[in-house]
């Protein structure tokens, strides 16, 4: 039987079928970003509102009318932001200055020298990447609540 690919059990076709999602959510002191890869390409922002709890409760209810199941052995969840630890069905969080860095590095690749800045609702961070790694960073060390909503309110005006 040369050249034949042998006949897999009934355990292992079944697996390479099943379809995996990848769900990343960023919830920030004012808008919570889900994006899902994978199976299903879902991406969206809702309002973080008063309490970061609900806000990953609503995230849930929305992927699971969409098909996403958070709780399925098919999908794979990471949380960033203000309120990543809110997100207790996330298998992983991750701090927002790694999650620029690596955002950064495969954007602009691995062997450029990159500044990444975030102004979010509670502060601003500068990141330096030097060879797709974060080589140094920086974040106010005052309240800058209002620094991302001043932005948005003079982009708005400008538009």
């Amino acid at each position: 039987m040369h050249g034949m690919i042998p006949d897999k059990s009934e355990k292992y076709r079944k697996k390479a079928e099943k379809y995996m999602n990848y769900v990343g959510i960023d919830i920030g002191s004012t808008a919570a970003k889900v994006v899902v890869r994978g199976d299903k390409s879902i991406k969206f922002v809702i309002p973080t509102g008063w309490s970061c709890k609900m806000a990953a409760s609503s995230i849930k209810d929305i992927l699971l009318k969409d098909g996403v199941d958070v709780l399925g052995e098919d999908t794979k969840t990471v949380s960033t932001g203000y309120g990543r630890e809110a997100v207790d069905y996330a298998g992983k969080t991750v701090t927002e200055i790694t999650c620029h860095g690596k955002g950064a590095a495969s954007i602009f690749g691995g062997e450029k020298a990159v500044t990444v800045i975030d102004v979010g609702g509670q502060d601003t961070k500068v990141i330096n990447l030097e060879n797709g790694i974060v080589s140094d960073f920086i974040m106010n060390d005052k309240c800058a609540a209002g620094t991302g909503k001043f932005i948005e309110i003079m982009a708005n005006r400008l538009n």
